[in-house]
Formats: C-alpha cells, sequence, structure tokens
C-alpha cells in the first residue's frame, strides 16, 4: 500500500499575508494557535488535506512542504538518506499528539514525514 500525503506546511516571514492569500485565493478556514505562531488550515473539502502556516523569522526557515504519512519514520529518514537525501529535522515526538521528522531530497525539497495512528 501507498503511503498518503497527510499534511502540509508553508511558513513565512508574514503568516499574516500569507492567511490572507490563500484564504482568499482558495477560500481556506483558518484556525490561528497565536501561542505557538501557527494558523490551522482547513480547505474543507473532501478530499482534500489539512495544513498550517507557521510564522519564522529567517528566510532560510521560509519554505513549503508535504507530509506523508509511514509507520515508521526513523526507517524513512534512515532510507532517504541512503537515497541522497539530507535530514532536517530528526525524529521528534509530541507525546500524545504526533510524531514527525523532516529530509530534504536530494535537489533540497522538504519532505515531512508523519507517524501513522496505531489502529484502534
Amino acid at each position: 500500500m501507498a503511503n498518503p500525503v497527510v499534511h502540509f506546511e508553508i511558513n513565512s516571514q508574514n503568516a499574516a499575508r500569507m492567511r490572507e492569500f490563500y484564504s482568499g485565493l482558495f477560500g481556506w478556514e483558518m484556525s490561528e494557535m497565536p501561542e505557538m505562531s501557527y494558523t490551522m488550515v482547513m480547505p474543507g473539502t473532501d478530499p482534500g488535506i489539512n495544513g498550517g502556516i507557521g510564522q519564522v523569522d529567517n528566510p532560510d526557515e521560509a519554505w513549503a512542504t508535504f507530509y506523508v504519512e509511514v509507520d515508521d519514520p526513523q526507517r524513512y529518514l534512515d532510507e532517504a538518506v541512503a537515497k541522497g537525501g539530507t535530514v532536517v529535522s530528526p525524529v521528534m515526538e509530541i507525546p500524545g499528539v504526533v510524531t514527525t521528522a523532516v529530509f530534504a531530497d536530494p535537489d533540497g525539497h522538504r519532505i515531512g514525514l508523519v507517524k501513522s495512528a496505531p489502529p484502534q
């Protein structure tokens, strides 16, 4: 079974401008989380995926990426490196919320990994 894209992120030095741009362009709903300098984005369509817009200070941190759901982020991170990618963010677990990692492909595009939820 293929691994689905489950989330996207857009990081910008002007997150307010990005919120206005994407909500105006596509009609996406936004839910700001000021304590995290982050905004959840809900396109409100099916099919479709939710995402986020983050505020960053450094222009090198301004990027857009998507997250792929995998069963073992470390295994996929290791495989990405073996195929010529580089680690951007190692596996990080936010207990009870999410486990993520980010790598750059050989061209430098950032791709996120999200650990799939255990079956219920």
